[in-house]
């Protein structure tokens, strides 16, 4: 009897865990990330420029790479080993979305001018347009979709994006149709190298069209608030 008790207790031991509990605890994880470094990007985005919002940017960053290095997902989940993946209907929609915001721009000229752009900022801005794709699509939406489900993932990742821009009237409303885009392209070729390009284009149209007055340099959170003209 008490072999047989001991052979019982050894089996239920070496039992594996139910396959629902495992896929629980995941999308626990995977929810918590995203959590952690979202709120990371909004304690930058809300606090003043200066060595401490530097630090929490670059915490924030550090996370987010480190987190995906650390994580199960492949780099093809990533959205990283095929640089030329529908990346001629990714480019073709974005110019045709630089167009239109373009064409904006002269409509609203009685708003005031737009911002001056020199060369190194929109560098700097291009190098960031794509950071920003990894951290929307290769780390928020992956885990969102791991979570919720490709389509809604859509939604789910746009909608963080959007809030991200806040308070920027303009930057939340059109932060949230190009989230829809990018992580629609996304979703459809897993790719966010022209994504970042495209990005970067349709930030740049932005900024050197649209005016300033209303943008207030593209700034977004305390920045926002605190532009003066």
């Amino acid at each position: 009897m008490a072999s047989q008790s001991k052979s019982f207790v050894s089996a239920l031991s070496s039992s594996p865990v139910p396959e629902t509990a495992t896929a629980r605890v995941t999308d626990l994880r995977n929810l918590v990330e995203v959590a952690v470094v979202f709120g990371l990007v909004l304690v930058a985005v809300w606090t003043p420029q200066g060595h401490l919002n530097s630090a929490i940017s670059l915490t924030a960053l550090c996370l987010t790479f480190g987190l995906s290095l650390a994580s199960n997902y492949s780099a093809a989940e990533l959205g990283l080993p095929k640089p030329f993946a529908g990346a001629g209907i990714i480019l073709g929609l974005g110019a045709f979305f630089v167009l239109v915001i373009a064409g904006m721009g002269t409509l609203t000229r009685d708003f005031g001018p737009p911002q001056a752009l020199p060369l190194h900022r929109a560098w700097q801005y291009a190098v960031w347009a794509l950071l920003q794709e990894f951290l929307l699509q290769s780390f928020m939406y992956v885990r969102l979709e791991s979570v919720f489900g490709s389509r809604r993932a859509v939604w789910l990742a746009s909608g963080l994006f959007a809030v991200a821009h806040f308070p920027s009237p303009l930057l939340t409303f059109l932060s949230l149709l190009g989230g829809m885009f990018f992580c629609e392209m996304f979703r459809s070729y897993r790719n966010i190298y022209p994504l970042g390009i495209v990005h970067a284009a349709l930030g740049l149209t932005i900024a050197a069209t649209l005016p300033d007055q209303v943008l207030h340099h593209m700034r977004v959170g305390i920045g926002y608030l605190m532009y003066h003209v």
